[in-house]
């Protein structure tokens, strides 16, 4: 008696970043777009379990995009953040160059 063993490998199960989206919705939620994508990560974590992988591909890919607008801006906030506080102290102790300081304790 001779067998035939077939395997059949199927693609892994698409990723619905939620993890991501939850840090995103916690960490820097611009314009509520940790929001959103947390919403579409919810909705691709449903589709996934109801064996919709084309839905949960289509929502896990759109949570995705929304994570990485959320980072690109928040970068960029920061950016803005770090030399405008740069540039303000740059400019008080150019002000005062004979020894004043505007900050208590230091000269």
């Amino acid at each position: 008696s001779q067998s035939t063993t077939v395997t059949v490998e199927q693609p892994p199960p698409p990723r619905d970043h939620l993890v991501w989206s939850l840090f995103t919705t916690v960490y820097g939620n611009f314009c509520c777009l940790g929001l959103l994508a947390f919403f579409f990560s919810v909705k691709s974590r449903d589709r996934k379990m109801l064996g919709d992988n084309s839905g949960a591909l289509s929502y896990g890919s759109t949570a995705k995009c929304l994570n990485i607008t959320a980072l690109v801006i928040n970068i960029i906030i920061v950016i803005i953040v770090v030399v405008v506080v740069a540039v303000m102290i740059t400019n008080a102790r150019a002000m005062h160059p004979y020894g004043y300081s505007p900050f208590p304790g230091r000269t």
